[in-house]
């Protein structure tokens, strides 16, 4: 468990005090010290000395909960792993982001460093319990949108249309603007991105800065999203050019992302489209054959880094009537 300073951090966003030290909580639990300390690295946590008291009421209880899943029967034990993976690789972000937000606000109110933990402390008492009750409704409307999709999926095998947007010539620009400036462009970036692709319906795989892994379950949506990425980012005052590859075809699903040659496909046609460009594999580009919504042309053969030779199609509008 990471040590958090002596300012009474820990305490203000948990709510209650330390109390336990790892082997008293592991005792408390019922099981080794080693064992529990499986969970708290699952979750993120590194270990931390033998007699240091860092745990409190709340991390027995988090222990005792993924224990008492494992013993029902509802998780095995690596399952129950890989789930605690996912919550704190995704928290982590989730917290890493906020915390920002957070000095920046602390920035702009002109907090001196010295008293910025106490002002920590009173904004974790004003937000904690809103944001706690926002995360779990997210989450809850999240997970149940989740299953719905999959209730019936083999999800070994799942027939997707992969996207990968991409912002050309990132890291030139990222070397000539600021941080500001460059924090600036992409949150711009990533904030529409995301719009786009879930009020068209797809579903947002993960972004990575300078780019966008989106998925849908027709190929016609996954065009019309990355037509409306490059048309909206061409809009954008310094925003760079946008390139996009798409290809349809089985991917593998595995903690909320996607691997699988299909994808692999949609990256490596992303690295070979010009600016403003989309490539689409010939397999997403048939789908989309007698739809009037797009005009699909033909290049030339293409060699693609580990897949051999294929024949893409550029995507673009087709000329209004």
């Amino acid at each position: 468990m990471e040590r958090v300073d002596g300012d009474g951090l820990l305490e203000a966003f948990m709510r209650e005090p330390r109390r336990y030290t790892s082997h008293q909580v592991a005792e408390m639990a019922g099981v080794p010290v080693y064992r529990a300390r499986r969970y708290w690295r699952a979750l993120g946590f590194a270990n931390v000395a033998d007699d240091a008291v860092e745990f409190t009421d709340s991390d027995v209880e988090a222990l005792e909960t993924m224990l008492g899943l494992v013993r029902s029967g509802i998780y095995d034990e690596e399952h129950m792993l890989l789930v605690a993976r996912s919550l704190g690789s995704a928290t982590a972000r989730l917290a890493e982001s906020q915390a920002e937000m957070g000095v920046e606000a602390l920035d702009q109110a002109g907090v001196p460093l010295a008293e910025r933990p106490r002002a920590w402390r009173r904004r974790a008492a004003r937000v904690v319990p809103e944001l706690a009750r926002l995360l779990v409704y997210t989450w809850q409307r999240q997970l149940a949108a989740a299953a719905g999709r999959i209730a019936e999926q083999d999800m070994r095998a799942v027939r997707l249309a992969v996207g990968f947007a991409d912002l050309v010539a990132f890291t030139r620009l990222s070397r000539q603007i600021t941080g500001t400036e460059l924090a600036r462009l992409i949150d711009r970036f990533e904030g529409r991105s995301a719009d786009i692709v879930t009020s068209t319906g797809g579903r947002v795989v993960k972004t990575l800065g300078d780019s966008v892994l989106f998925v849908a379950d027709r190929s016609h949506i996954a065009a019309e999203i990355a037509l409306r990425l490059v048309e909206t980012h061409a809009r954008v005052k310094d925003m760079p050019e946008l390139r996009v590859g798409l290809a349809a075809g089985p991917v593998i699903w595995r903690m909320g992302d996607v691997f699988g040659t299909t994808v692999n496909l949609a990256s490596r046609l992303t690295a070979l489209s010009l600016p403003g460009t989309i490539l689409a594999d010939p397999q997403l580009a048939e789908e989309l054959e007698g739809d009037r919504a797009f005009r699909l042309r033909a290049v030339e053969r293409l060699s693609v880094r580990g897949l051999g030779e294929l024949a893409p199609f550029t995507v673009t509008r087709a000329a209004a009537p």
